[in-house]
């Protein structure tokens, strides 16, 4: 299975790749202008990576939740990918992927914390899910 995690943003989409299950690797980061630029690149970013599933992070349990479920699937819709796409609580993520950028970097808003925080939330799934299978 090869899975890309998204960490969607207003202005920055994160991104992290894995095809083995111990082993996430964050992407460069979609710089988003408008929500069309933004869905055709992530597109050719699961094409060129021949995605299987998308493991997108939301806040589970918060009072945005539906609100983002709704903005998720409206993406999605544009992104036009026809595999699975998997929910994954990324509840502190950002928090987490700043604190593991320490010093001066993690405050250049390039993308590279958002692609961290994407792939804190396919760590957090892939975990999930090897815990599932014991």
């Amino acid at each position: 299975m090869k899975y890309i995690a998204i960490d969607l943003g207003l202005k920055r989409i994160g991104l992290a790749y894995s095809a083995h299950k111990d082993l996430v690797t964050p992407l460069p980061a979609v710089i988003r202008t408008n929500r069309d630029q933004a869905s055709h690149e992530v597109r050719k970013v699961i094409a060129e990576w021949e995605i299987d599933t998308v493991v997108i992070g939301i806040p589970l349990g918060g009072s945005s939740e539906d609100e983002m479920r709704r903005r998720i699937a409206h993406f999605m819709g544009l992104v036009a990918f026809e595999g699975e796409v998997i929910y994954q609580d990324e509840a502190g993520s950002s928090l987490e992927a700043e604190n593991l950028m320490k010093g001066e970097i993690k405050y250049i808003r390039d993308g590279r914390i958002d692609s961290i925080s994407a792939m804190i939330i396919l760590q957090r799934y892939l975990y999930k899910m090897k815990q599932k299978k014991k």
